[in-house]
């Protein structure tokens, strides 16, 4: 598999465990300085001059998001050198937003550096199947919010039959499902009233689901034949209200 400059640049740093990616030492390494600041209006920028700069990061942001923000400004300072980026929350690991290329390519470069492949793959080979106790498992490993934690194992197609949806109180937000999952399988826009997503979106009660449940693929998928499946879904909300929900589709439905 052909490596990211991301991960060009941490085995040429001797890096091969999860635990030695430190951030402010790689940035350092490519001649950026990292520091912590109150910003307002934005969650992360960049600013440079030659091959120096200095990478500021909000201070009142969590550590995972703080983690991203860096691998973020340091993919603007891989591949956008020369030029000023001021990065507000909605650019950053925003999996829902429309962005530019250039914001795209940024995120990206994080994933890469947070969660390089040659690193990942083998860590997740160790799970058998995906949900929120694994997710919990790989994102402590790597430092990483369980969001974009999800994503990478997703995108990975180690888990061939999963999909992730993101909804809020106006319905779903975004969705990402396995390279395997055949297209056919889009998920419907509103949540299902007997859907425990249903129930941690509107409902008082802010507690995780503790196991994944069963339950007929037409509460999530509205085409023909979703009756005549069974899947599983696992929920959990976000701090910004939005509610994640793990789906393993059946086997009859991605071979």
């Amino acid at each position: 598999m052909r490596t990211t400059r991301a991960e060009d640049l941490l085995k040429s740093l001797g890096i091969d465990q999860a635990g030695d990616i430190d951030l402010e030492a790689i940035a350092w390494r490519v001649g950026a300085k990292v520091r912590y600041r109150h910003l307002k209006g934005c969650e992360a920028r960049i600013v440079g001059l030659d091959d120096k700069a200095i990478i500021t990061v909000n201070c009142t942001s969590g550590p995972e998001r703080q983690r991203f923000s860096v691998g973020h400004e340091l993919g603007h300072w891989a591949h956008h050198r020369g030029q000023c980026a001021v990065c507000r929350a909605s650019d950053i690991g925003n999996f829902g937003n429309i962005k530019s290329m250039k914001e795209r390519a940024a995120d990206s470069y994080a994933a890469d550096l947070l969660m390089p492949w040659y690193l990942f793959k083998p860590s997740v080979r160790n799970y058998k199947r995906l949900d929120l106790k694994t997710l919990r498992a790989v994102a402590t490993e790597f430092s990483t919010s369980l969001t974009a934690t999800l994503i990478r194992m997703i995108e990975s197609d180690m888990f061939p039959s999963s999909m992730v949806v993101a909804h809020r109180p106006a319905g779903r937000a975004w969705f990402r499902a396995s390279p395997s999952v055949s297209g056919y399988w889009f998920p419907q826009a509103e949540l299902d009233q007997d859907s425990f997503a249903f129930t941690l979106m509107h409902g008082q009660d802010g507690r995780t689901e503790g196991f994944p449940r069963k339950t007929g693929a037409d509460a999530w998928f509205d085409k023909p034949g979703a009756d005549q499946h069974e899947i599983t879904e696992q929920s959990f909300k976000l701090p910004n209200g939005d509610v994640i929900t793990i789906l393993n589709l059946a086997d009859r439905m991605v071979s």
